[in-house]
């Protein structure tokens, strides 16, 4: 089980056709794919390199909260959606008429940069230009740093529009609004042999107004013999970068659901789209590929967690115990 997704990332360099993309980086991407992780053999954590756990609860509970504003994520240290928050405060203050952005370095000097130039091929300079990416990445620290510390600013500039969590929560209709997560508990609680379990990110009322339009669009969740599995479909699949996070995600997601309507968790099936490796990320797919997998770890739940609804569970709640994995491999993300 735990070659899957090795099995994946083998697939997509051996069959993969070149193709360029919206980052201006350039992909090899295959389509149609499809793993299965029995969540009875142990916690699908990747571990032919070492994968931020917390970082992954954290968004997972976010989402669950129905939140779209980065600033939960900034108070827990995970780092997942500042790329794209910076992108699209960036992309306001140019809708807003400004035509530069000012922040100070460590020695107080005063800089200023046009937003058209940090917009204009980011990607591509940020892996070829260090003078580039040095001033891109302050101004960066300084709108994360706003976002932890000021209100007003977080409120106006922390938000990605209405992606993920929200469409979970709060998704748009004439007269209100569906939570689809607290539909998704009323119906396994009430007619668990239903197949309308269903909670769906995309909405294409609203991809305009979004971030980033959901790579992992829509989940089915399906019970048989007291177990809970579902099934995640995901259009566009980043396998170095993106995929162990899913994997890991929408299985902790699986426990989660299942701790809430008293089940047993069953299988996590992952059916991908557009599969692609990013070219800058290559060389660092072959080193995984070296790596003999290890074990997968067991998910834990803390003493504190007992009787608390998903709401009100906490990051440092959750863990993983036995988690023994490879060394950290960087890939940088394409935005």
């Amino acid at each position: 089980m735990a070659k899957q997704y090795l099995d994946l990332v083998r697939h997509i360099l051996d069959n993969g056709v070149e193709a360029d993309d919206r980052t201006g980086v350039g992909t090899i991407s295959t389509f149609g794919y499809q793993m299965r992780f029995n969540l009875q053999e142990g916690f699908p954590l990747l571990t032919t390199k070492k994968v931020p756990f917390k970082s992954i609860i954290s968004e997972l509970l976010w989402f669950l909260r129905g939140d779209n504003n980065i600033r939960y994520l900034v108070e827990h240290k995970n780092p997942i959606w500042n790329d794209n928050g910076f992108d699209n405060y960036l992309k306001r203050l140019r809708e807003e008429g400004f035509e530069d952005v000012l922040y100070r370095d460590a020695d107080d000097n005063e800089f200023s940069m046009g937003i058209e130039d940090l917009l204009k091929d980011t990607n591509k300079r940020l892996m070829t230009d260090p003078e580039f990416e040095k001033h891109y990445r302050a101004l960066q620290k300084q709108y994360i740093e706003d976002v932890r510390t000021n209100d007003e600013f977080a409120e106006e500039y922390g938000s990605l529009g209405p992606v993920y969590g929200y469409q979970w929560r709060h998704w748009q209709k004439e007269d209100g609004e569906v939570d689809q997560v607290a539909k998704l508990i009323e119906g396994l609680k009430e007619n668990p042999s239903s197949r309308r379990h269903i909670i769906s990110a995309w909405n294409p009322a609203e991809i305009d107004k979004m971030a980033l339009p959901p790579c992992h669009t829509l989940v089915q969740f399906y019970v048989a013999q007291g177990r809970l599995s579902a099934q995640l479909y995901q259009r566009s699949a980043d396998t170095m970068l993106g995929v162990p996070f899913n994997i890991a995600s929408y299985s902790l997601m699986i426990h989660i659901i299942a701790r809430e309507v008293g089940l047993e968790v069953g299988d996590f099936v992952h059916t991908l789209g557009d599969a692609h490796i990013y070219k800058n990320h290559i060389e660092g797919a072959k080193i995984q590929l070296e790596r003999e997998p290890y074990k997968f770890p067991q998910l834990v739940f803390a003493k504190e967690a007992e009787g608390l609804s998903f709401e009100e569970l906490e990051p440092e709640m959750i863990s993983v115990e036995n988690y023994q994995h490879h060394p950290f491999i960087l890939f940088d993300m394409a935005i």
